[in-house]
């Protein structure tokens, strides 16, 4: 016996070296999923503002008659309505579940409550509060560290926003990465 390792102890080795890949890959997917998933909510919100809604947006400058300059900005898109927005909006996630691919092993997180009422194929869809926490936490994560880049990106109306900011610009989706946009 002497010299000899247990099977128990290759095993058990075996499985804390491929541990922490399996851990990165829940993180990632959780990450991404929430990043997807907040921009869909916030793109979501921004249409369901009135477009002809407006806000004031003042300068300091001060005009040679006195008066203070004044713009109209359509208010959908304003960073005051963006920022309010990015408040609330991780609430959300609890109307959310996860779904596994299950030829890739990886999550997905799709909406289980439709935002208009129509009925949902939850089917392979796992709905718990572990599931929504953990995503409102993400969310949470998501929209205080990349604050700038959610105004940024849609102060503007632009194409693959989710793309752009949960792939390109903040890394939180690897670029192989491609769930289609139904699913989300």
């Amino acid at each position: 016996m002497r010299g000899r390792i247990p099977p128990a102890l290759c095993l058990a080795v075996a499985l804390a070296a491929l541990l922490p890949a399996a851990c990165a890959r829940r993180s990632q997917d959780l990450h991404c999923g929430a990043c997807r998933a907040l921009v869909d909510e916030l793109e979501w919100e921004i249409a369901q503002v009135d477009p002809r809604k407006t806000i004031q947006m003042g300068s300091f400058r001060i005009n040679p008659d006195g008066s203070q300059s004044v713009v109209e900005v359509p208010y959908a898109r304003s960073e005051a309505h963006l920022t309010e927005l990015l408040e609330r909006v991780c609430e959300k996630m609890k109307e959310y579940g996860e779904k596994v691919d299950p030829s890739t092993h990886r999550k997905s997180y799709v909406r289980v409550i439709s935002h208009d009422g129509t009925k949902m194929d939850l089917s392979g869809v796992k709905i718990d509060g572990d599931v929504a926490s953990s995503l409102k936490f993400a969310c949470e994560s998501i929209a205080e560290e990349y604050e700038d880049e959610l105004i940024e990106f849609l102060s503007h109306e632009a194409d693959n926003v989710k793309d752009r900011l949960c792939s390109k610009r903040t890394d939180l989706c690897d670029h192989a990465l491609h769930i289609p946009h139904d699913e989300l």
